[in-house]
């Protein structure tokens, strides 16, 4: 080899190698904020997890598996956990179902539709805040909008907020009323469908029902399971509504685990305790979505497997 093609060669590693550097060194905000702010609190929680460790207490003592068998033994915890998964259990495929309705109903060109669609994605920007969760309060308390309607039409009063058997049901129709995050999603997967299938369906006599279920489903599942595990997460770390509509009540109703997590960490500083919930709660979502991911084998149609 000619000692110019050496040189050559050696000039264009020092580069690749300048050009490596360059790049890890923009990468270096990241990877600090990510060490401080997540990697570090995730570890310092699974540690804390297995002693007493209390806020404003420095005798930290080692204490095992205590907090979580007291979690499992306890009625109150395990409550809590019954009430987040019937939260989910309702809130996810009302949410999905509603939100591929509204989609499919907005993806049809009408007029004065691009308001439409704006208007049905507003509740997922406001739907999370606190001035929300305020008013729909007031919207399902005694003297509120929604008993006042029943009125008009005989309807006696109901304690939407006082009444455990109520009260979830006010929290989940919050989190379904959030749908248009999903919606946009799945109003993206509807214009990606080719228009060619449903004319060559429609010559083959098929009508909208069953065009809809056996071309428009098919095609656009990986995106219902994009929206199923996103929103089995969400799910499951709601947090506002539940805290600032009915504080956890009446009689634990409404107690998810984010509430106790909060509760434990916050006003009885038992941080111990809060970090072996948040494991829990990790552990019982990091489950579901791998149960998920293993059943998209079953009803998740790909374009690769044409191939």
């Amino acid at each position: 080899m000619k000692r110019n093609d050496r040189k050559a060669i050696d000039s264009h590693k020092k580069n690749l190698g300048m050009g490596r550097n360059t790049g890890y060194l923009y990468l270096l905000p990241w990877m600090i904020g990510f060490a401080v702010f997540k990697l570090y609190p995730i570890l310092a929680t699974a540690f804390y997890s297995f002693t007493n460790y209390n806020l404003f207490n420095t005798n930290l003592r080692f204490v095992g598996l205590k907090n979580y068998t007291t979690i499992f033994q306890s009625p109150k915890y395990m409550n809590s956990f019954g009430v987040t998964s019937r939260f989910a259990l309702l809130t996810v495929p009302l949410k999905l179902v509603f939100a591929l309705f509204i989609a499919s109903v907005l993806n049809y060109k009408l007029k004065g539709i691009k308001f439409f669609r704006t208007a049905y994605y507003v509740p997922s920007i406001l739907g999370g805040s606190v001035a929300i969760s305020v008013l729909w309060q007031f919207l399902w308390q005694d003297d509120g909008l929604i008993n006042q309607v029943g009125q008009i039409f005989n309807i006696p009063k109901v304690n939407w907020l006082g009444d455990a058997r109520y009260t979830l049901l006010v929290i989940c129709l919050l989190r379904v009323w959030q749908f248009g995050s999903a919606m946009v999603i799945f109003l993206a997967a509807l214009k990606g469908v080719p228009t060619e299938l449903y004319e060559a369906a429609s010559i083959d006599g098929a009508n909208r029902r069953q065009q809809f279920f056996h071309i428009t489903i098919p095609l656009i599942t990986p995106i219902i399971f994009y929206n199923l595990v996103t929103q089995i997460c969400a799910a499951f770390q709601e947090f506002n509504g539940p805290y600032i509509i009915t504080a956890g009540g009446p009689m634990g109703s409404t107690t998810l685990i984010s509430l106790l997590i909060y509760q434990n960490a916050f006003k009885t500083y038992n941080m111990g305790m809060a970090s072996a919930l948040a494991w829990l709660l990790f552990i019982i979502v990091a489950v579901l979505t791998i149960i998920a991911f293993a059943s998209q084998k079953r009803w998740v149609y790909y374009d690769e497997d044409q191939k």
